[in-house]
């Protein structure tokens, strides 16, 4: 499973708006992994920023 779906995965459980570091604790990685599967997700518009510094699935 490639870190961006773990991401996602991780965002969906949660059920609310997260933050990198909190992303990372929930999925067991790196920020930085996480940082850079989020770049990912962000370019094909699969995650959105409710808030400034929050992130949550794109609807």
């Amino acid at each position: 499973m490639s870190n961006a779906v773990t991401v996602l995965e991780a965002m969906s459980k949660a059920g609310k708006p997260m933050r990198t570091g909190e992303i990372a604790e929930a999925s067991g990685l790196e920020k930085k992994d996480v940082e850079k599967a989020m770049k990912e997700l962000k370019a094909d518009a699969k995650i959105v920023s409710p808030k400034r510094c929050f992130w949550e699935p794109a609807k």
